[in-house]
């Protein structure tokens, strides 16, 4: 039975309505019905397409939004919306071209120029999406997705200097952002700066995360009344990232250390697992916090932990290895050994490269001096 134009009116005042209110699930149905009806009409193609954006229906959102975009060419909000749908769903090359239908429509607009640098980054096209945030932040200089953006492309690039201007401005609108003040903590620490890094690398505890927590307090380098717990941050307390952090991190503090059977068997110190209690300690602090915590110097850190067979005197082959906890055992061991580091490595090795303070028998190799072909 046809639609009358009544009744088309009463039902697209009803879609409006529950999209005014929200009710985007109460809504989608009748605009997809009114656009049954009405297949050229613009603005309840746009609507819909809203709607389903709304509901995460992108794939279904991508069709009425083109409709639209056609429909509507002179609409800015239209162009934009298709554009976001297509970027969602990885049509990078499509959404540029919607973008910069918008881009005629609304010239300078910031946010229209970073969603194009933020099509063209995905592109590959790096150097054009540099551009394309520094034209929006040329706007809007404080415009936080393009400065967040762009801080990425620069420290990439190796302009570190950039990336923290970029980051430092990100925080003079959310100074208590801890995701910025984490990227900036760990910006200033892969460049050594500890004094300025290692009070922003703390905002990582303060996200919500899947970091291990135990069930004590926070440890900030107060005199305690009872013993201290200090532990990896990962849930994985037998993963390779926990037991090397722990031969690097657990020294310099009188600590019972939380770790799996096999470094137990191997440290010297007090040890205790995941699953024992957490009888009489005071406080709990993570490994990764100990350098800020006690004012460690990236240049000369504490000794490394004690080891119950630290193999002292007897003949060992130098060992060669990535950045992993047995070659980690290896050098607190006191076994000449060569650490080869990763493209983009740990913070805490700085900038160091040769000799390092962290043990006495090591050798840090960055990955340029990497031979062509060598074993572990």
């Amino acid at each position: 039975m046809p639609i009358t134009d009544l009744q088309l009116q009463a039902l697209a005042q009803e879609a409006t309505q529950r999209l005014t209110t929200g009710d985007f699930e109460g809504a989608e149905p009748l605009l997809a019905q009114l656009v049954a009806v009405r297949p050229n009409a613009g603005q309840a193609l746009h609507l819909l397409g809203q709607a389903r954006l709304k509901l995460g229906r992108f794939a279904e959102a991508r069709e009425p939004l083109e409709r639209a975009a056609k429909f509507l060419p002179k609409e800015v909000a239209a162009q934009i919306n298709y554009a976001g749908c297509l970027t969602v769903l990885g049509e990078h090359e499509a959404s540029l071209w919607a973008l910069d239908r918008a881009a005629k429509l609304k010239p300078d607009d910031p946010a229209i120029t970073h969603n194009r640098g933020r099509a063209l980054e995905a592109l590959g096209r790096v150097e054009e999406a540099e551009r394309a945030y520094g034209d929006a932040l040329a706007v809007d200089h404080r415009l936080m997705p393009s400065l967040i953006a762009r801080a990425g492309l620069l420290e990439a690039r190796g302009d570190w200097i950039g990336a923290l201007a970029d980051l430092d401005m990100a925080l003079v609108s959310r100074p208590d952002d801890a995701h910025l003040r984490l990227r900036r903590g760990e910006l200033l620490l892969r460049q050594g700066d500890w004094m300025r890094g290692l009070p922003d690398y703390e905002a990582r505890l303060e996200l919500p995360d899947e970091r291990y927590r135990p069930a004590l307090p926070r440890w900030r380098g107060e005199p305690l009344d009872g013993q201290l717990l200090v532990y990896p941050e990962q849930p994985d307390i037998d993963g390779d990232a926990a037991r090397r952090d722990t031969l690097m991190l657990a020294r310099g503090v009188d600590a019972v250390i939380q770790c799996g059977e096999i470094l137990a068997g191997w440290l010297a110190g007090p040890t205790v697992r995941r699953d024992d209690p957490l009888t009489g300690f005071a406080a709990a602090a993570p490994l990764r916090s100990l350098p800020y915590l006690l004012g460690w110097s990236a240049d000369a850190p504490p000794p490394p932990p004690a080891l119950r067979d630290p193999g002292a005197g007897a003949a060992h082959d130098p060992v060669v290895g990535d950045d992993t906890w047995e070659t980690h055992l290896a050098a607190c061991r006191g076994i000449a050994t060569t650490i080869r580091l990763p493209g983009t490595p740990d913070w805490l090795w700085g900038r160091q490269e040769g000799a390092s303070p962290w043990y006495r028998s090591l050798t840090l190799l960055p990955e340029r001096g990497r031979p062509a072909h060598s074993g572990s």
